[in-house]
């Protein structure tokens, strides 16, 4: 069972029936609660897709911060502080964190967490939700990808994007964006996403757009 990524059009397949809800972005949670509208990309479907599960990949071996995952905030590791965020989500009918460090499962596993364990040679968070999907034993109908260094994710973000393609029956894709802030411009940790007139992405970048490398 292949799935849908905007960065890996070759994953996906005539076959596939699970979606990712690929990058809950950081700040979208004022554009969700007043409302905004998800963006959504479009694909034929006619089923209420009623079954959703959060996965939370989370890796040790950060290029950018390693052990991220585990940095104490207000006691509590990160990705504590994300999953119980998560768990406030009322779409959501499991949630689950998936990783490939020992590190990080006994941690999970010790606040109550579930964790499947997936192989260190995947190169992004879509191929770590893709890994633990297989695994596991239900089958669901849309897969929220939850971004591991969000301990302040709000669970109505979580609960628009599915809602949102819940109403959407030709909707596989939605993500969550909110109104860029000037000084954010500059900053590539913020990606930026290009939209047109009828709410659909058109591109995604960290660093100004246009903008030529």
């Amino acid at each position: 069972m292949a799935v849908c990524s905007s960065s890996s059009s070759s994953e996906s397949s005539s076959t596939t029936k699970t979606w990712i809800i690929h990058g809950i972005l950081t700040g979208a949670a004022v554009a969700v609660a007043l409302g905004a509208h998800a963006y959504l990309f479009l694909r034929r479907s006619s089923k209420f897709r009623s079954r959703v599960v959060g996965i939370i990949p989370a890796r040790f071996a950060s290029s950018r911060f390693q052990g991220k995952p585990l940095v104490q905030i207000l006691g509590k590791p990160m990705i504590q502080r994300t999953w119980e965020r998560a768990k406030l989500a009322t779409t959501l009918d499991h949630v689950v964190v998936a990783t490939d460090d020992d590190r990080i499962a006994d941690c999970c596993r010790g606040f109550g967490a579930d964790v499947i364990m997936t192989s260190e040679s995947c190169r992004n968070g879509t191929e770590r939700c893709n890994e633990a999907l297989q695994k596991l034993e239900k089958q669901y109908n849309i897969v929220v990808n939850i971004q591991g260094d969000e301990p302040l994710i709000e669970p109505e973000i979580i609960d628009g994007v599915v809602k949102a393609l819940q109403a959407a029956p030709d909707a596989v894709f939605s993500t969550a964006v909110t109104s860029l802030k000037p000084e954010d411009g500059f900053d590539p940790n913020r990606v930026k996403c290009i939209v047109d007139n009828h709410g659909y992405a058109i591109y995604f970048s960290r660093g100004l757009i246009p903008f030529n490398k």
